[in-house]
């Protein structure tokens, strides 16, 4: 497998447990949603996201930089070529180059306003429509979204915020062990990157092993009636709007259930996957101090538990 020497392996990062999984899920299920990733800089962001790439034969990862022209995202059409020739003569843009891979932003709440509602039609309907004084182009884009961002530097626009299937949060370790390997770790790879990626093989390659294995499950799962009335009594309890949330509450318990080895959904995926779906989509109420914290929405999930029975 042709890999680059240059991508600090993805088994290789240190922590940020859920962050991983978050990006391991939507290569189970490619059509998840994608992930937003809220964190500190220097917290192995980008270095997940781009190390992606090695756990799947075929995908990349395509950069879409806070500075990118609308021209350069979504392409352009060369009006005088059509008017002299009388044909479309379309130059891709980055939606073009991401139809079926990870389309990445960094510090993504930066975008221009054009470049975010290109993102979100091309996202709602998964096809990318360039129209220039009367002549248009139009060509699929679907793609894995996945944003990473520093709260502390914006907000995302709501609209675009809830087009993420899931959200999680990164920290810097905290720990002396955990912090003093990742020194070591990161010295050990750019020392010898090389070297450093032939050390992590047998990982690597049994994350790839598991990922393709969980998308053959992922077939063969199919929720209970039970589970969906808990679901759709989650939204509805949370306060979330539309039924986006639901539907990706249950694609991501589906996709955790085959990541675990199992075509069964079990009440810890729901619950796991509720900490990824739930907390960018519950809006602050009036006069409220703050919204559900994470603690609150696990105790709230877990009395929905009790009274559902949810198998």
């Amino acid at each position: 497998m042709n890999v680059n020497s240059e991508v600090f392996p993805f088994a290789a990062i240190v922590g940020q447990e859920m962050m991983k999984k978050g990006l391991l899920l939507n290569l189970v299920n490619m059509s998840l949603g994608g992930v937003l990733i809220l964190g500190e800089k220097g917290t192995a962001k980008s270095t997940a996201v781009r190390a992606l790439a090695d756990l799947m034969p075929g995908l990349r990862v395509v950069n879409l930089p806070v500075s990118a022209t609308e021209d350069r995202v979504v392409g352009t059409l060369d009006i005088e070529h059509a008017v002299r020739e009388g044909e479309k003569r379309f130059e891709p843009g980055l939606l073009a180059a991401a139809h079926g891979h990870i389309l990445y932003v960094d510090e993504i709440n930066l975008l221009d306003d054009a470049i975010v509602d290109a993102l979100l039609d091309a996202a709602a309907m998964g096809v990318n429509t360039v129209e220039r004084e009367g002549i248009s182009h139009s060509h699929p884009s679907r793609f894995v979204l996945i944003g990473t961002m520093n709260p502390e530097e914006g907000e995302l626009r709501p609209q675009l915020l809830d087009r993420f299937a899931l959200s999680v949060e990164v920290n810097g370790e905290r720990e002396v062990t955990n912090r003093m390997e990742v020194i070591r770790r990161r010295l050990a790879f750019e020392s010898d990157p090389v070297q450093f990626r032939r050390t992590y093989e047998k990982e690597q390659a049994e994350l790839r092993r598991r990922v393709e294995r969980a998308r053959e499950l992922l077939q063969r799962i199919e929720p209970s009636e039970d589970l969906l009335v808990w679901t759709a009594t989650v939204g509805i309890r949370l306060g979330v709007d539309g039924h986006r949330a639901d539907i990706m509450l249950m694609k991501t318990a589906m996709a955790l259930a085959a990541f675990q080895g199992r075509t069964r959904i079990v009440p810890e995926d729901m619950v796991e996957a509720a900490m990824m779906v739930m907390p960018h989509r519950m809006r602050k109420r009036p006069f409220e101090e703050e919204a559900f914290d994470a603690e609150a929405i696990r105790t709230l999930l877990g009395d929905l538990q009790e009274v559902t029975h949810a198998p």
